[in-house]
Order: C-alpha cells, then sequence, then structure tokens
C-alpha cells in the first residue's frame, strides 16, 4: 500500500486531530484503489471491530469526501465510493452521543511502534501495535490523568523504539511507575523484549483499565507482564513490591508524565532511593512535559540533593508534519532523563 496512505491511516487509528492530518495527495484519493482501502482499515465496522469511536470517524470522513470530491477530474470516470459515501450518510443520520458524553467513554487507540527515523515502506502489511481503551478526558476522583496516553510517554517511547533506546530495554526486567494506559510497559513487553514488566499506578482504578489493556494486547502471562497498585513513599518492605523485586530483579525502571506535583515528586524521590539501595545498578528513565519549569526543576534538585547521577538524554522530538509512527504534539518542551544511583 502506499505510504502516504498507511501514514494516514496511522495517524486516524491514534485518533489525531484532523487538523493535523496528513491528507493523501490527489491522485491517491481519486483512486477507487485507494478509497476502498482507505474505508476497509477505517471506516468498515465489518473488517474492523477496533476502530476510531464513530463521532471521530465522522470528524476525519466528512472532510475526506470533501477532498476526494475537490481531487476528481472527469466526473465521467472517477468518483467517491459507494462505501464511504454511504458510511457517511450512516455516521450523519445516526444518534451519535453529544460531544459531552463521547469524551468520556472508552475509545480504542492504536499506536504504530515504529522506529522514529523509519522510512514508511510500502510492502509493510502488518506493523507493531498496541491497541489500548482509553478515555482521553476522563479525570477520576483521585485527579488521575491516567485513563490516556500522553505526549510524555510517546516521546519516551519513540526513544526506546530507536536503536540506543531498545538496547536499555531488550532482555531487562522492566519496572514502569505511574504507568496510566500502560503504554511504556506494554511496549517494553510486546515489541522490545523485556524479559518481564512490573507495570504499576497508585491509582486502584487506573490499575484495572491496565489490566484490561494488557489482555487487549495478548499480555495474560504473568510470566511476561503484570499489574499492581504501587503508592510511592511506602516503606517498601511492608509492600509486595520486594517481593516482586526478589522474582524479578528490576533493572530498568521507566516513567512518563510522573513530575508534574510538587508533594508527588517527593515522594517519587524517596521510593527511588529506597529502589536504589535494592538495586544500586538501577537505570531510571523517567520522561516528562515541562509544562511548569519550576515544578521540573524541583524534581531535578530533589534528585540532585540526594546525590543521583543525573543526566538528560539528547533526543529531540520531530516535528508533527515528521513524525512517522507515534504522533504527538511538541508544543511544550518535552526531556528525557537518565538517573542512577549515587556514585
Amino acid at each position: 500500500m502506499d505510504p502516504q496512505l498507511r501514514l494516514f491511516q496511522r495517524q486516524c487509528l491514534q485518533l489525531f486531530e484532523p487538523d493535523f492530518l496528513v491528507w493523501p495527495p490527489k491522485p491517491l484519493l481519486r483512486d477507487p484503489s485507494g478509497q476502498a482501502w482507505l474505508y476497509s482499515q477505517l471506516f468498515d465496522p465489518q473488517t474492523n471491530e477496533k476502530l476510531p469511536p464513530e463521532r471521530y470517524q465522522l470528524r476525519v470522513l466528512k472532510p475526506l469526501v470533501a477532498k476526494i470530491e475537490e481531487a476528481i477530474e472527469s466526473p465521467e470516470q472517477d468518483g467517491v465510493s459507494d462505501h464511504l459515501m454511504s458510511r457517511l450518510s450512516n455516521l450523519m443520520a445516526s444518534g451519535l452521543p453529544s460531544e459531552s458524553t463521547a469524551v468520556q467513554q472508552k475509545s480504542y487507540v492504536t499506536f504504530t511502534c515504529l522506529p522514529p527515523n523509519r522510512t514508511i515502506q510500502e510492502d509493510d502489511v502488518e506493523e507493531p501495535t498496541l491497541t489500548l481503551l482509553e478515555r482521553r478526558h476522563l479525570i477520576s476522583g483521585s485527579l488521575t490523568t491516567g485513563f490516556r496516553t500522553w505526549e510524555a510517554a510517546l516521546h519516551l517511547g519513540s526513544y526506546l523504539l530507536s536503536p540506543t533506546g531498545r538496547r536499555l530495554i531488550e532482555g531487562k526486567s522492566v519496572l514502569e511507575l505511574g504507568a496510566g494506559t500502560g503504554f511504556l510497559g506494554m511496549l517494553a513487553a510486546k515489541h522490545l523484549g523485556a524479559k518481564h514488566v512490573t507495570t504499576t499506578d497508585g491509582d486502584e482504578g487506573v490499575v484495572k483499565a491496565l489490566l484490561e489493556n494488557m489482555q487487549l494486547n495478548g499480555l495474560h502471562d504473568e510470566q511476561t507482564m503484570q499489574a499492581n497498585v504501587f503508592r510511592w513513599g511506602a516503606d517498601l518492605k511492608e509492600d509486595w513490591i520486594e517481593k516482586d523485586y526478589d522474582l524479578w530483579p528490576y533493572d530498568v525502571i521507566v516513567g512518563a508524565d510522573i513530575t508534574y506535583d510538587k508533594t508527588a515528586i517527593v515522594a517519587l524521590v524517596d521510593t527511588l532511593q529506597s529502589l536504589f539501595k535494592l538495586r544500586p545498578v538501577l537505570n531510571v528513565i523517567i520522561s516528562g512535559a515541562v509544562r511548569n519549569l519550576e515544578t521540573f526543576q524541583f524534581f531535578q534538585n530533589a534528585c540532585l540533593r540526594n546525590n543521583f547521577d543525573l543526566e538528560e538524554i539528547n533526543f529531540k522530538p520531530q516535528s508533527i508534519r515528521q513524525q512517522t509512527s507515534l504522533f504527538y504534539a511538541t508544543a511544550v518542551p518535552l526531556k528525557i532523563l537518565s538517573i542512577k544511583a549515587p556514585r
């Protein structure tokens, strides 16, 4: 399949905002086989049970049909696919939930897990993916935002998919902190060759959703991956995590968007100190979106006060227009830190 159609498919399955979609060029839009492929991949509920939500489909299909109509040069020879037109009519006539209701519902989000500089190939028949059920605008009673995958996780995922990042995970035992949807842990377990992944979050509702997403991705064997509630700051000797460490001595800790609250940062750094005592050779990789420079600096200073070996990893995000697999906004600075035990 043409790489430009493939790129458009990847963006839509990740529910990328329609304003930022890279629309296929006119020759592909008016081509009947291209239209048939787009319908089967993005809009046909008979062939794909993990389609984007119907409201998102409508937001994409209306401008797609308009662009196809604009691309037609010879109405006698070219036209809009009957399947696409029928699907558009059905979506417009159906009683779709209101915007406020739709954003609270679970939606399939499919991420294409390829290295960031991988050239899009026409012969990629089956690409490595993760499909997660997310509630992208839900904030639970404990104010957790763990029901969607955020930019910092996607940025760290891009780094881990690079040859340098993959070497940090392959064959290693991984602990994920503040997992949210579990994107990083599942990426490590399913596509990066991790020996074992223990994924954790402090919110019980988030962990329940985590387990559902693990099942969805075939990660139901505890020898490969497991999920549990882990609240930072607790004595590890009184927590299940010490026993888990005995079974799977951690090599790497990963976390994303877990440094946005000063109170949580204090508990996080205390937990890292305890984990370093268990395993001095631990390599901690934390990614953050620097929405508040003072808070991010607070985390770095807390690490330095504990004499952690702190280093920023030089991995710059690509602009939205250059991204070809994992898609995320880069308006806010995104940083990845490597943290190791005191020397």
